[in-house]
Order: C-alpha cells, then sequence, then structure tokens
C-alpha cells in the first residue's frame, strides 16, 4: 500500500528529509570561494557572516576562512602592523 495518495505529497515530504542540513551544504563550498575582490572590507565582512551562519565553520577554521579571503594587500598590511 503507497503512504502517499498524491505525487506532489511524496516530492513535498522528499524535500523536506532532504533540506535538513541543506544550509551546511550549500553554506560551507560558498564560504570557501568568497574572496573580498574589490569589495570594501565592511562589504566583505557583512558577506562572509552571511555565509559563515550555518556552514558548519566556527573558531579557528572560520578565522582561516576570513584569512583566506581577504584581499591580499590588506591581509599584508595587518600582518606587518604592530599591535
Amino acid at each position: 500500500m503507497l503512504e502517499y495518495e498524491i505525487a506532489g505529497e511524496f516530492l513535498t515530504d522528499i524535500k523536506k528529509k532532504f533540506r535538513e542540513g541543506d544550509e551546511e551544504t550549500i553554506k560551507a563550498p560558498k564560504l570557501k570561494r568568497l574572496e573580498q575582490g574589490g569589495r570594501t572590507m565592511e562589504e566583505f565582512v557583512q558577506e562572509f557572516q552571511k555565509a559563515a551562519k550555518g556552514s558548519g565553520y566556527e573558531g579557528r577554521p572560520l578565522v582561516e576562512e576570513f584569512k583566506r579571503g581577504m584581499s591580499g594587500t590588506i591581509y599584508q598590511k595587518l600582518m606587518e602592523s604592530e599591535w
């Protein structure tokens, strides 16, 4: 006996079940591809925060992704500055 009478109900149920964890599957690769490019640091930070939320990244790995995505010039200046 079929549990679903309408194909639409079946598809809706499948989408719900596979959507769980989907945010991390989508956001983690986006975070890894994210680069500052010609954006201001403020714009980059905002986009990075959006991509980071739900990506599964936190702590040191998240910081490393942020540094990797920064403009090379800005990153270099930060590394050379005295704190």
